[in-house]
């Protein structure tokens, strides 16, 4: 390399070093601070009860569905976590996002390439050029370029950050299609050991029918009762066989749910513990301010909030000049053996700065915008605040009135099973009327299928009060450390 050619890239490369160095505080538009909101001193409806259960588990279990106790649930949660086409998709979005940081970053370093290429050409003779003494003639050249656009007043820093945010909202965002979807394969479930269960009363009930069926069938044909509690015995034994039908019918649509969310094609599903058996999970309740910290949908809230912030100033370094540096180095010949001779050398550096100076309003309204959006996310997040407290009070006070309905109804099904005993022997007896042992035995079996169905939804109240608080289980510690290294990264 000659002389000149080595001074003159030294000296661009301490211009580019030193300017770089100049303006690395310059950086427009407004640093984030998180925003005030209003944040109550306690949830609503949470009893005294609940915080003592809360103290003695937290809501940071890693796998809050292993209090049901049920393996086989377990099983179908982690293939779920593992298969969901929507857990999936979240996923791949978050790869997609992590490209966008990367390509928002590039502006930062210079960049930096290679050209290799020949042209075989022929000049006219009449065309008023040069005619070289070779005429057609081959040129081959190899070049090597750089350019760096300088970031003087820190638009390409504010659009990595907005990247980042973004990137981190995409994890956010596949934080909480996973809690959801882990809450429905709970609730899912649940509902299918509630169908199992109800399906088991009824055909308890339809057998007990039968076998009343076929008691006064005969005392029918021996003439000791009438036809109308004959006709009345057939009736019961028919609804008792369309409410098996029917749950049947229940049963092989939830499974058919369940094996969706599992991303599987419908089929049997595998049976665990019977929903009686099954144990409610304990009530999590820790100070308000935790759900800012956990809700993936806050924090994807949040973080839009902070990449609106950093457009703002990616929109304001648009007034202000653009530093670009270029420069190439390279060889031209005719032969491809002469690109390594000294006179085929080629080389430029130089500089442009761009100033904007009349743009009827371009600038100013993509300005205008970013603030518009910035306002915008600032109310999304505080929104969706207050919808995340108001989420957790009705699944608080729905968890609780319906324990309360639950026990009202077994006390309910605790008399009407006496009341349908007493019932049959006055019957028997000959003190009453068929009418009467119907009735208790319709209220008995209308009592069971209501008690089932409330144990379920108590279960459906407390799954929807852990995805209120945010899952209760923190992300996996890879894409903790990721998040880390992003939060570290916004705040710079």
């Amino acid at each position: 390399m000659s002389r000149p050619v080595a001074c003159g890239l030294r000296c661009a490369r301490g211009a580019m070093v030193a300017a770089a160095l100049a303006c690395g505080a310059c950086t427009l538009g407004p640093d984030y601070v998180r925003p005030d909101v209003s944040v109550p001193d306690t949830y609503r409806f949470a009893s005294e009860t609940d915080a003592a259960t809360a103290a003695a588990t937290p809501t940071d279990s890693a796998y809050w569905w292993a209090q049901i106790g049920d393996p086989v649930l377990d099983g179908l949660i982690a293939t779920a976590r593992a298969n969901n086409r929507d857990v999936l998709i979240a996923a791949a979005r978050v790869e997609e996002y992590y490209g966008r940081v990367m390509v928002a970053r590039s502006g930062l370093f210079p960049q930096v390439g290679a050209e290799l290429g020949g042209t075989r050409q022929r000049v006219s003779a009449s065309g008023g050029s040069v005619v070289p003494l070779d005429n057609p003639f081959n040129q081959v050249r190899i070049d090597a370029f750089a350019s760096w656009e300088i970031d003087m007043f820190g638009r390409v820093r504010r659009l990595t950050g907005a990247a980042r945010a973004e990137w981190a909202a995409s994890e956010q965002a596949r934080r909480s299609t996973e809690i959801s979807v882990v809450a429905s394969v709970a609730s899912a479930y649940v509902t299918l050991r509630d169908l199992d269960n109800r399906l088991r009363i009824a055909q308890d009930t339809l057998r007990s029918r039968a076998d009343a069926l076929e008691v006064f069938r005969d005392r029918f044909q021996g003439g000791v009762v009438s036809e109308v509690e004959y006709s009345q015995s057939r009736s019961e034994y028919a609804s008792a066989q369309v409410s098996v039908e029917q749950f049947q019918q229940q049963v092989a649509l939830q499974e058919n749910l369940l094996a969706g969310l599992l991303g599987e094609n419908p089929r049997d599903m595998p049976r665990g513990k019977e929903i009686g058996d099954l144990v409610l999970p304990t009530v999590p309740v820790g100070l308000p301010s935790s759900l800012l910290e956990q809700r993936p949908d806050l924090l994807l809230a949040e973080q839009n909030l902070v990449a609106a912030n950093a457009r703002i100033g990616a929109a304001r370094a648009e007034y202000f000049p653009t530093i670009s540096l270029t420069g190439l180095f390279g060889a031209a010949s005719t032969a491809l053996s002469g690109l390594w001779v000294g006179s085929a050398r080629t080389w430029s550096f130089g500089g442009l700065i761009s100033v904007p100076i009349f743009t009827g309003g371009a600038i100013a309204g993509d300005v205008k915008q970013a603030e518009a959006r910035q306002a915008q996310a600032l109310l999304s997040y505080q929104q969706s605040v207050q919808t995340a407290f108001r989420e957790v009070a009705d699944a608080l006070v729905s968890a609780q009135r319906t324990r309360g309905q639950l026990i009202a109804k077994n006390e309910q099904v605790d008399a009407l099973s006496r009341y349908a005993l007493l019932a049959r022997d006055r019957y028997e007896g000959g003190y009453t009327s068929y009418l009467e042992v119907l009735d208790s035995e319709r209220a008995l079996f209308s009592a069971q299928l209501d008690q089932s169905s409330l144990l379920s939804a108590e279960f459906g109240q407390l799954i929807q009060l852990y995805k209120a608080l945010g899952g209760g289980w923190p992300v996996g510690p890879g894409a903790q450390a990721q998040l880390d290294t992003l939060s570290g990264a916004i705040k710079e």
